[in-house]
Parts: C-alpha cells; structure tokens; sequence
C-alpha cells in the first residue's frame, strides 16, 4: 500500500530500508491514513400507510423479518473486509531475482465507526537466488472516529547488498556485505487541530553485518563489521493527510514530518538524529485521470552509521536508482506522476523527478551532481472496494535503470 508512508513511513536504515523498498509495502507510510469510507449499504422499505391493501400483524412481522434477511447480507459485507494477496516476482540491482509473496486485510474496525479509515494488518516475505530472506509483519488501526492511530511493524531478515560508500557510488568500488537482522517500530497518534494528528514513536533493531567474499575490488570496510550493532530511537511523528482515499489519491494533500533519536542512553550503538519530511499534492484532470507531485527531504546529524545515512532510491524517491549506491547526510527529491485509469482494471503511469546527496558543510547541491529520473509503468487493480493497485515500474536513472513491483501508488 502505500501508504504512505509512510509508516510510513519508515526506516530501519540498512535492513528495513532495504526490506520495505523492495517488498513494496510501506506500513510507516500507511499511517498517514486518509479518509475513505467504504459504501455504505441501503435498504429500500414501503410504509405501511403507502400500502395499497390492510396489513395484518402477521403479515407486518413477516415483512419485517423479510426486510432484514434482505438487509443482512448487504450488512455482512459491508462489515466484512478486503484482502489484498498478490505473489509478486522482484528483478532487484540489489537484492537479485526471486518472489516477494504479500498477503493484506483492509478493514473497518468497528461498524459503528463511520469517521475513521479503513485499517490494516499485512505481511510480507522475500525470497531471491542471491540467498536474501526477509519477513515483515505489520499492522496500522484507526478507531474512536478517527481519533487515535496506532502502527506496528516487525521485521526479521538476512540479505544479501552492496555498499558503495557516501556520496556519488559511480566512482567508488562496491563492497559486497551480508546483513541478518531484526526491528521493532511502534507509534502511536493522536488527532489535534486542524486535521494533524501527533503522537511518539519508537524503534528498535539489532543486526550484524559481514562482509561477503569476491573476487573483485571493494571498498573500504565501514566500521563494526563483524560486530553486533544495536540501534535504539524515540521520536515524534507529525501528520495531515486530506487525501480522500490513500491506496489511490486523486485530490488533497499529505504532509508528514518525523524526527527520531537515537541515544547511547536508550541501549544504541551510535548517538545521530534523523529527521525527514514529505509533501504531496493530488489533482484530478478528469474521472480517469490524475497528477500527483512529491517533494521530501532528509537530514542526518550526529555520528549515524553508515546505513543511518539517507539512501538515494528506496520508498521509490527516487526510481531508476539501486538502493545503497548514493547515500550521504542529506537528500531532496522532486518527482511527478500522471496516472490514467483504462478498462478492464488496467492502468499506465508516467512519470520524472530530480534529487541529489550531499554531506552538508560546505558542499551544497550542485547542479552537475543532480540525480535525475523517470520512467513509466503499468497498474492492475487488485481490489475494486479500496482500489488497490499492483504496480510495474521501470525506470531510467543518471546510470543505472530498475525494474520494481509492488503493492499501492508509488507516493
């Protein structure tokens, strides 16, 4: 889904970065809900005062029992939700060639509650030839009239990557690493003024990383190899999301800022800050037919390691780039996707954007070390109720190109 994010949202650097890009899924992101509600059921009655002949009491009770058998299962299913099951094959630069099963069920909480969007439970797997394993489980309620909002995702995995060190990896020789791993994400949100909602968040993951053998040149080798790591944070999640539908926005807006902390006081390895926000805007050119833009940024402080930096590429900011060949402490995006709805729940994007890493100081952006990409891709729609969408990506970036599946809207 997409969600936004974005769980989204969204980052446990190496391995749930690496995880949640290449599933597809983003469960930080699908806490920045919206606020779609599914149809609602209507049952046509005649009084008895429009009745053409006398009705006895009998006859009364039978036509009120035959109104609610008619009744019931228009309430059922109404009450029932969507599952979204979509066996997805990846061709990841990154991770390799295999299949990343995903399995999802959209909901209602609670049938009296006609305010609140639709929750989420899921899971995710991933299998491919260069040995890379990973399960994700998560789940993202939305209960008491859209008051409160909860996200947990955990994480477990071993995968296969290559590091191409900070800053522009075109000029830098990959070091092949092998990361196994865990994490924990949990927050919880709160509606305030003016349709934001504000809550804490945490995260907690445990990994170690080891470098794979090669007959290549490689880089240098980052710090704590060999070691086990573990990464402590508590944050604070800001969001206001108008979008009437969040799996496929065709009007609003999403604005999400999250700033999370990690600390040698909470049981962390490192001592950095992370800090990122996103905007997106929605237009609809007609039934069929919609622009939506993107624009985030990320920044790092402190003494992160090298996967708490900002990777260029994943969450799909930007496509056309392999996860983990540019990364560094700061990151903008920019990109635009027109959307076009066909028959027989098929769909075409197209779609470009911009974006750059730097290391901050004094070295800015520049223009000669920009990031451009674009590309194009085709959607089916998995499930009507919610619209729901697999997508087919591919995408040319500055010098490298990707191919990349996955359930919901890319933003």
């Amino acid at each position: 889904m997409s969600g936004r994010s974005t769980t989204s949202q969204r980052y446990w650097q190496a391995l749930s970065l690496f995880l949640v890009s290449g599933l597809g899924w983003d469960f930080s992101a699908a806490s920045a809900a919206a606020q779609e509600e599914p149809p609602q059921a209507t049952v046509k009655t005649r009084s008895l005062s429009q009745s053409s002949s006398p009705v006895t009491e009998d006859q009364s009770e039978n036509s009120k029992s035959s109104a609610q058998n008619d009744a019931s299962p228009k309430t059922n299913k109404e009450r029932n939700g969507a599952f979204v099951v979509a066996p997805l094959p990846i061709s990841s630069p990154a991770l390799g060639s295999g299949i990343v099963p995903v399995l999802a069920y959209i909901f209602p909480l609670t049938a009296s509650d006609k305010t609140s969007p639709a929750s989420i439970l899921g899971a995710a797997g991933l299998a491919t030839d260069n040995g890379s394993r990973a399960l994700v489980l998560g789940a993202q309620l939305c209960f008491r009239e859209n008051t409160y909002r909860t996200t947990t995702v955990f994480v477990r995995g071993n995968l296969n990557y290559n590091l191409y060190g900070l800053g522009a990896g075109t000029s830098q020789p990959r070091l092949p690493l092998n990361q196994t791993g865990q994490a924990f994400f949990g927050e919880f949100l709160r509606s305030i003024k003016w349709k934001f909602f504000l809550g804490p968040r945490f995260l907690w993951g445990s990994s170690l990383i080891k470098p794979r053998p090669t007959n290549t040149e490689t880089g240098p080798l980052p710090p704590d190899l060999g070691l086990r790591t573990t990464l402590t944070s508590l944050g604070l999640h800001l969001n206001r999301d108008t979008r009437p539908n969040r799996f496929y926005p065709t009007a609003g807006t999403l604005f999400d800022f999250t700033s999370d902390f990690f600390s040698q006081s909470l049981g962390s390895k490192y001592s950095f800050q992370s800090y990122k926000i996103t905007f997106n805007k929605y237009w609809s050119l007609g039934e069929k037919q919609v622009l939506a833009y993107n624009v985030s940024a990320c920044i790092t402080g402190g003494q992160p390691p090298f996967y708490g930096n900002c990777i260029y590429g994943t969450q799909n900011e930007l496509r056309g780039y392999v996860a983990g060949r540019y990364l560094d402490r700061y990151m903008a995006v920019t990109q635009l996707e027109y959307r076009l709805t066909l028959p027989k729940r098929f769909g075409i994007v197209g779609f470009g954007g911009l974006g750059g890493v730097v290391p901050g100081g004094n070295q800015p952006f520049r223009t000669k070390n920009f990031l451009p990409g674009g590309g194009g891709g085709v959607r089916f729609e998995l499930n009507k109720k919610y619209h729901v969408n697999l997508r087919v990506d591919f995408a040319q970036g500055k010098d490298t190109h990707t191919w990349s599946i996955g359930v919901g809207e890319a933003f």
